[in-house]
């Protein structure tokens, strides 16, 4: 009787946990280094989970079907359907910030990148950028609260001159996103390029890293290491750039409540 009333407790607060609207979101955007393709080989994901990406009742992910779920690796595998997921920062990033914040509560993790994607296919009124706005508006119901917006996207824009205009197209992208979701002072998190991918990653580097706009962080990709393919993130760097992209959520402090 003990044990079945038990029962009845836990999956009362799993459901609680789920729709619980006093939720952290996170938006993850970008190409596929964001989605995940730690472990991929042979679009094979090997199927490893780290400790530092293992489940937490406290952490969820919104579905391509727009409902809550516990959040699992690997967390882009119904959104970048195009490719193989493995391990992305996403899993990573969100235990890390429960463990040094513990008293943040629940983290609700929007899924939104997609593989192979240039700056362009983001642009306002775009297939991609609609989709993001549309999911995080969900999420956003029942008092949900926007914390950051993760990005990590840039390699596809490597391997043409069009890299010329890609602070224009960032420094836009981020503006547009934060004046559609109402949200001006939101938190953007950015990474700079790990992979030389294409001839001009450097100009597109150099764009990330002085990126001058209020609110944005980058956190610098540059020796991490990549696998096999020579353009994606191995598991364990995937684990470390989410921890980074924590402690630079993290160092925000009290500046993340200012939406």
């Amino acid at each position: 009787m003990l044990t079945y009333i038990f029962l009845i407790i836990l999956v009362v607060s799993l459901a609680n946990k789920t729709t619980d609207g006093n939720k952290n979101i996170f938006i993850l955007g970008g190409q596929s280094n964001m989605s995940g393709r730690g472990g991929v080989v042979n679009n094979i994901f090997d199927g490893f989970i780290p400790p530092e990406c293992q489940s937490n009742s406290s952490i969820l992910r919104l579905t391509k079907g727009l409902t809550w779920e516990e959040a699992k690796e690997p967390i882009h595998q119904d959104i970048d359907f195009y490719a193989i997921c493995g391990i992305g920062p996403g899993m990573s990033f969100a235990n890390f910030v429960l463990k040094n914040d513990p008293n943040i509560g629940v983290i609700g993790l929007v899924p939104c990148a997609v593989g192979a994607t240039n700056i362009s296919q983001w642009s306002q009124g775009s297939i991609f950028y609609n989709q993001m706005l549309n999911r995080t508006r969900v999420a956003l119901q029942g008092d949900g609260m926007l914390r950051a917006l993760l990005w990590y996207q840039g390699e596809t824009d490597t391997l043409n001159d069009d890299a010329k205009l890609y602070k224009l197209r960032l420094y836009k992208f981020f503006t547009d996103v934060r004046n559609d979701l109402n949200t001006p002072s939101l938190p953007i998190i950015q990474v700079a390029l790990a992979s030389k991918f294409g001839p001009y990653t450097e100009e597109i580097r150099q764009v990330q890293l002085e990126t001058q706009l209020q609110n944005v962080k980058t956190v610098d990709a540059n020796g991490l290491k990549v696998g096999p393919d020579f353009v994606h993130l191995s598991t364990p760097s995937e684990v470390q750039l989410g921890q980074m992209l924590a402690n630079a959520f993290l160092g925000f402090g009290s500046a993340h409540n200012l939406l």
